[in-house]
């Protein structure tokens, strides 16, 4: 059994028409073997320690069985969303009350490098500032990002990998928790 409790964030779940209630989240999870479970608000946002490898592949199976939809599970280690956070380059972490808009998304894997180039350096509109660090599309929303063009399924065609977006205060909340 895996010791390092991973953070498993689900894309687009409770919004729409693809509802997961978190307390099935958790009885999904530990019926595949995963430990020390708990979610975190409603917007998928799993912790736990999993059984090893093709957790998160199992989850997504789980769940699309269940449920009738498909979404990706992302998982990061709390150390590598503290990394992530602290490359944020529109803020100083962890005080981040100048980026009130600030979100980064995770993404399904590294995005080809000619992506990043054409998806960076385009213009969305609203003053939205973008850098891809890795496996992670940093943004900053000015306007807010309920207003944004830049939204989930125009991230995953430009940069061709999906990804689930968190606020930054829900990324420090996620690394306190998995390392509660």
């Amino acid at each position: 059994m895996n010791d390092e409790p991973r953070i498993h964030m689900l894309r687009a779940v409770n919004v729409g028409g693809a509802r997961l209630p978190m307390a099935r989240l958790r009885e999904i999870a530990a019926d595949l073997g995963a430990t020390r479970v708990r979610t975190y608000i409603a917007s998928g946002n799993l912790l736990c320690r999993p059984p090893g490898p093709g957790f998160d592949r199992a989850l997504e199976e789980a769940i699309g069985a269940e449920f009738g939809f498909s979404r990706e599970v992302i998982s990061r280690t709390a150390d590598e969303l503290a990394q992530a956070l602290s490359a944020y380059p529109f803020g100083t972490p962890p005080d981040f009350t100048d980026t009130p808009h600030g979100h980064i998304c995770f993404l399904t894997a590294a995005p080809d490098p000619d992506n990043i180039a054409a998806f960076t350096g385009r213009d969305f509109g609203a003053g939205e500032r973008l850098a891809v660090i890795g496996r992670q599309l940093h943004l900053d929303y000015p306007s807010g990002v309920g207003t944004s063009k830049l939204t989930a399924p125009v991230i995953a065609t430009g940069l061709g990998v999906p990804g689930t977006a968190r606020n930054l205060r829900t990324v420090t909340t996620l690394i306190a928790l998995a390392r509660d």
